[in-house]
């Protein structure tokens, strides 16, 4: 059984390599048998990680989002750095994102869901929902943004700074004439594009999920925003 086993996983990587003109009617079957094994068990494996990530967010909502928040606060910074054509990865600067992530942006969003729930209670329907994102995008999306250019500013660019020229830090002026350049752009191409995940975040998801859903997304928006940040640091250098 090892053995027959062997070979189909054999045929699965010639599959792979682009041979099936080589193959036999019975290589194709067991190398057809032997995906399907794969795909089940990787089904399971998903399923089963997924129901517990449930239960850890039902046992422990608030460490179990701010937890979500700061990998995909590390990940994102990851490909941005790719993206912007690191060849090693900073990791001083991923760890200070994920730790923007995991105390603020998880923390931040498990009470502004609560106290969103709090403010509209019992009242459903698609005028709630438009409060709720209008409200949001009044208040939490000026801030979040503000927050994040200044920590990355201060914090994550200030870090690498100081490796490379050896000083106390950035000017908290530089940073401010930086964001004073580049918010306003930032901003309106936020309110763009976060109404739309609000409104869907508010109409279709359940609360328990509205700050995964949120810290998902903004992982995309977080690299368009390391990006702009880094558009600068270079003539900055």
């Amino acid at each position: 059984m090892l053995l027959l086993f062997e070979d189909w996983w054999l045929t699965g990587i010639r599959i792979l390599l682009d041979q099936p003109s080589t193959l036999t009617l019975l290589e194709a079957e067991g190398a057809l048998f032997f995906f399907f094994l794969v795909f089940t068990d990787m089904s399971e494996i998903v399923t089963v990680a997924w129901q517990r990530y449930l239960q850890q967010l039902q046992a422990h909502p608030l460490r179990t989002k701010a937890i979500t928040s700061g990998v995909l606060a590390g990940c994102s910074d990851a490909i941005a750095q790719k993206i912007s054509g690191v060849k090693r990865l900073q990791l001083r600067r991923m760890f200070l994102l994920m730790l923007y992530g995991f105390v603020y942006s998880g923390p931040f969003g498990h009470s502004l869901h609560k106290f969103m729930e709090w403010l509209f209670k019992g009242k459903k329907g698609k005028d709630t929902v438009a409060k709720k994102v209008l409200l949001e995008q009044l208040t939490a999306s000026p801030w979040n943004n503000m927050l994040f250019m200044t920590y990355y500013g201060l914090v994550l660019e200030g870090a690498c700074y100081m490796l490379r020229h050896n000083l106390v830090g950035r000017s908290f002026s530089l940073v401010r004439r930086k964001i004073r350049k580049d918010y306003p752009s930032v901003q309106m191409t936020s309110w763009k594009f976060w109404p739309i995940v609000g409104w869907i975040n508010y109409q279709y998801m359940p609360l328990q999920l509205r700050v995964l859903f949120h810290s998902f997304i903004a992982s995309c928006w977080a690299v368009f925003l390391n990006l702009k940040a880094q558009s600068g640091a270079a003539k900055e250098a």
